[in-house]
């Protein structure tokens, strides 16, 4: 699934990015790497959603977050 489908207090585990080299390359530079933890913190389904990454909130527009391949986390 990508993670714009994103339930609100779920987590997902990032599995692939879509994206141009550039953006690709800036997400990564936040922390936003294959298999880190993402936690959708709102998610409005028909433009910008709120993701932690490590400790940190972002905003992603859906053009971004509907690139990203993400898996729910396994809990342990």
């Amino acid at each position: 699934m990508t993670l714009d489908k994103g339930i609100i207090g779920q987590c997902y585990k990032v599995e692939d990015i879509q994206l141009d080299d550039k953006l690709t390359k800036h997400l990564q530079a936040i922390g936003m790497t294959k298999n880190v933890k993402v936690t959708v913190l709102n998610n409005k389904h028909h433009g910008t959603m709120i993701i932690k990454v490590r400790q940190v909130r972002y905003a992603l527009g859906k053009h971004i977050s509907n690139k990203i391949e993400v898996i729910p986390c396994q809990e342990a």
